[in-house]
């Protein structure tokens, strides 16, 4: 127990009024994630890209899992569609 290089304990929030959703790690906020993709990205600049974000025992999905975007979905595809 106590292990140094255990992983950190990530926490995904639920989401926030305009569909963003907060990623922790402990009393710190590592960003703010609009998709799924952002989680990937905010992970990776922690140094934390060995992490499976969609299957790992180590993130936290409240308020929805790694699919639940609400209201954010449609918007987030025009933009990449264009």
């Amino acid at each position: 127990m106590g292990n140094p290089t255990q992983y950190p304990h990530i926490v995904v929030h639920s989401p926030a009024l305009d569909g963003s959703r907060r990623v922790t790690s402990g009393d710190a906020v590592l960003g703010v994630a609009s998709h799924l993709d952002d989680v990937v990205e905010i992970l990776r600049l922690a140094d934390l890209d060995r992490i499976e974000v969609e299957e790992s025992d180590l993130i936290e999905w409240q308020g929805g899992g790694p699919d639940d975007w609400p209201g954010l979905s449609e918007h987030h595809e025009e933009h990449h569609g264009a």
